[in-house]
């Protein structure tokens, strides 16, 4: 008996610590009425999924804006569909009403996302499709058909418009060569305002050799749908598998679009499967070299692995894209830049991959003159960032919006972003290059942004808060300590290079005041007074501004506002988490990382929203406080002026390790031990 025993508890130890798997997000029952699509992504291209069978809800492109939609703002343009597909067999298309049994799986280690189907009961119907990570525009889709009895298939590759563009062309084009024929399905059209020029293309592979694949038959259906298509007979128990690769660029991305997408296209060809998989696959390798272990904690584990995905399937290195609160999940935010960024993106990104940061923060940089532009128009000198950040770079803040004209942190914000990535990196090349130009101009902002009423109370009135219930205030806490932090490290910058610093920017940061009640709490802003808010305001001049360093000062200050958060935005329990861990308090810690994205998640996968009940995922700018908490808070680590160093920190109880691999210039590890 007490072998079985012994053997019973082994077993039920091997299934709960398998029970989940830390790279893959499964659903096992697919509710269209109920479901949020993934994202696969590479930082240029992203696929959001379907519950439909043989579909992908979007594709989203990087950095292609237009006029149109929200607000009289740009807004993001979602690209062609190149990779529905139809599929026959025995002359009935697959749908909704004649599949069962549908899975859906997200691989995060290596980007991919696969689905499942049987059709009646003749086949079972695989698909997996990647944005291939080292090529930022092009895709690939694998698919496989596994017959159950002798049946026909007749699969249609189909590229379909959005109804957004407009003046759509569709072409077919072989091109034939001694060892391969590759037929080219491609299509342009213009965005709404005719400004950009988008292209897509995308081609069969088939696992035969030449002279033995199916013939593909072109069909033009209208004006906005055309399709490329094969016949195939199986016998029962054979599979047969075809891949589909395709790109999508615009003129934001290359001068002659519609010719580079068939190039790429033909590459992507003449590459082969196998070769895009061992490259994209390689990629996903050396991105994961950075990574968080949990030990203890399996769904931990898997929500924060999801975590990281997402943040870095939203970026690359070299794209010079800001991601938007959304990232590539959809047109969430029209796409734009924000705060979400600098302070709840970035700052993970940098610590994890500081070469994927320094393409975030070089989107700041080459807008640097139309924040210049900015100031100036607004009386003010240096550079002023605007809320909302597209293309160009000028304000794209709808009007009604009123955080366009007066949520001026988003400058400082910048600046720290700046000034961080020079933390990390210790490149004074880049700091004199790109550093020095973004913090100087925006510490010369500030100078002329207070007004000088004496020692003390060089105020800034009439902004937007951090926490943004808080319109039109005066002294906020947050925009005040930001900025006292982007004219202290233009100076320290100024030191660093050998140039000499305006000593304006010091007088200014010493007499910018931070409020407070009689008692020493923190006022959010002149008028506040105990008011709920929407989020993390005061809280964030512990972290990340390092403005309040008394312990009792940031307990003081946390057991005040906390309370007044309510369920807030998911990045606002991140603060909470990283400042409780830091206070010694485990237990809090965990609970308000868990407050951060629990009650946020949506089905199938756990897809991340930006508040409790709300359906607009996935909530990037959540995700990369709540990564913040694990490292930052949890891990203890902070960026200094020197690098990044470990301060002491306290794990959830339970968490019996925590290890973060892959940390800053020298991929060191740092671990921290449970109780």
């Amino acid at each position: 008996m007490r072998k079985l025993y012994l053997k019973f508890c082994f077993i039920l130890f091997t299934f709960c610590s398998n029970a989940q798997d830390p790279w893959i997000l499964k659903a096992d029952a697919i509710d269209p009425a109920n479901y949020y699509g993934e994202t696969v992504a590479n930082g240029m291209v992203g696929i959001v999924s379907s519950a439909e069978p043989l579909k992908v809800k979007d594709v989203v492109l990087a950095g292609a804006y237009d006029l149109y939609g929200r607000g009289r703002v740009s807004n993001f343009l979602k690209s062609f569909n190149l990779l529905n597909m139809r599929l026959e067999i025995d002359g009935a298309s697959i749908g909704a009403n004649n599949v069962s049994g549908m899975t859906q799986q997200l691989d995060m280690r290596h980007a991919s996302f696969t689905t499942t189907f049987q059709h009646n009961d003749k086949a079972t119907i695989t698909y997996t499709y990647y944005a291939l990570r080292h090529l930022p525009y092009t895709v690939l889709m694998d698919v496989s058909v596994a017959a159950r009895k002798d049946i026909n298939i007749t699969a249609a590759s189909v590229m379909e418009a959005p109804d957004a563009l407009r003046d759509v062309q569709n072409y077919y084009n072989e091109i034939d060569r001694p060892h391969v024929v590759v037929g080219l399905l491609t299509s342009s059209a213009k965005s709404p305002t005719g400004k950009l020029t988008m292209c897509a293309s995308n081609t069969f592979l088939f696992t035969e050799h030449h002279g033995h694949e199916p013939r593909v038959i072109h069909e033009m259906w209208d004006n906005n749908m055309h399709l490329v298509k094969f016949s195939r007979k199986i016998a029962a128990g054979q599979t047969y598998k075809f891949s589909i690769a395709g790109t999508s660029i615009t003129s934001a991305h290359h001068d002659d679009p519609l010719n580079e997408a068939e190039r790429l296209t033909l590459f992507a060809k003449l590459e082969g499967r196998e070769r895009l998989l061992q490259f994209h696959n390689k990629a996903w390798d050396d991105l994961w070299k950075s990574d968080v272990i949990i030990e203890g904690d399996a769904q931990s584990q898997q929500d924060v692995h999801a975590m990281l995905y997402h943040l870095y399937a939203f970026s690359r290195e070299g794209a010079a894209y800001s991601p938007s609160p959304m990232g590539l999940s959809g047109l969430g935010y029209n796409g734009h830049a924000f705060w979400d960024t600098e302070l709840w993106m970035y700052p993970a990104v940098l610590m994890m991959h500081p070469e994927i940061a320094k393409s975030m923060i070089e989107y700041r940089f080459e807008r640097l003159a139309a924040a210049k532009r900015n100031a100036f128009g607004k009386g003010y000198k240096g550079a002023m960032f605007p809320w909302e950040s597209a293309e160009s770079g000028v304000e794209e803040t709808p009007v009604w919006a009123l955080s366009g004209p007066f949520e001026h942190h988003i400058t400082a914000c910048v600046a720290i972003a700046a000034w961080n990535y020079y933390c990390v990196t210790q490149d004074k090349i880049w700091l004199r290059e790109r550093g020095w130009p973004i913090l100087s101009a925006t510490a010369d902002f500030w100078a002329s942004r207070v007004e000088r009423n004496g020692p003390g109370q060089y105020d800034i009135k009439n902004v937007v808060a951090a926490d943004e219930w808080a319109e039109n205030v005066d002294n906020n806490a947050f925009t005040n300590a930001a900025a006292k932090a982007n004219l202290k490290y233009a100076t320290d910058a100024a030191k660093i290079l050998g140039i000499a610093a305006d000593p304006d920017w010091m007088n200014v940061a010493a007499n910018i005041p931070v409020l407070k009640f009689p008692d020493g709490v923190i006022k959010e802003h002149a008028t506040y007074n105990g008011e709920k808010i929407k989020q993390a305001d005061v809280n964030l001049l512990a972290y990340p501004l390092h403005e309040v360093t008394n312990v009792a000062d940031i307990k003081r200050d946390l057991e005040y506002y906390e309370p007044r958060v309510g369920a807030g935005p998911a990045m606002t329990h991140a603060i909470f988490t990283i400042l409780y861990s830091r206070l010694g308090d485990g237990a809090k810690a965990f609970t308000a990382f868990q407050n951060g994205y629990k009650p946020n998640q949506l089905k199938p996968f756990n897809v991340i929203a930006e508040t409790a009940g709300g359906t607009n995922p996935y909530f990037a700018t959540g995700a990369g406080g709540l990564v913040q908490a694990v490292l930052n808070g949890f891990g203890g680590l902070e960026i200094t002026p020197k690098g990044i160093v470990q301060v002491k920190s306290k794990l959830p109880t339970g968490w019996k390790s925590l290890k973060i691999t892959g940390v800053g210039i020298n991929k060191n590890t740092f671990s921290v031990s449970g109780d």
